[in-house]
């Protein structure tokens, strides 16, 4: 059921971006990849997907995308201000209208001094850039799935 309202809400951003003439890339590190996956499972989504990164590792999150080293030295991966740059980044290195980030713990250890299940996603546009942070519940497949199912919806909230 799950999966089904993932492409569903997958099948309506690749339509309204593509209504507005507009583009998409993801920056992902909880994720690895699942959320440029999801929007590339729905046909016609060449017309609007850009790319997107997967940025497990800090130096990569640093080189590639352009987050703060002292940030990642400081406070880790997972906060607020590391989705809001990984975001910004998906759109700078991709060239496109709306980034998307996700970072987070899906488990099984804590990281970065958060528990399990405490996740950031992050939409970028011309209008700046929104960030959530979720705290969600079951094992590391759980958890990304709803990682993924909530930036694709707060895209389409934000996009309106």
């Amino acid at each position: 059921m799950t999966a089904v309202r993932e492409v569903d809400l997958a099948s309506r951003l690749i339509a309204r971006l593509a209504d507005r003439g507009l583009t998409v890339a993801t920056a992902e590190s909880l994720t690895g990849g699942l959320v440029v996956a999801e929007l590339v499972t729905v046909p016609g989504a060449s017309a609007v997907v850009r790319g997107g990164v997967v940025a497990y590792a800090y130096d990569v999150k640093a080189s590639v995308l352009g987050v703060d080293e002292d940030l990642l030295a400081a406070r880790g991966a997972v906060n607020d201000d590391v989705v809001r740059e990984l975001a910004e980044g998906a759109r700078r290195v991709c060239r496109s209208d709306v980034g998307l980030a996700t970072t987070g713990v899906a488990g099984p250890d804590p990281a970065d001094g958060e528990p399990v299940g405490t996740v950031y996603v992050a939409v970028a546009d011309e209008h700046g850039c929104a960030s959530w942070r979720l705290a969600l519940a079951g094992d590391r497949a759980a958890i990304r799935a709803a990682t993924v199912q909530t930036v694709i919806g707060r895209a389409l909230e934000r996009l309106g």
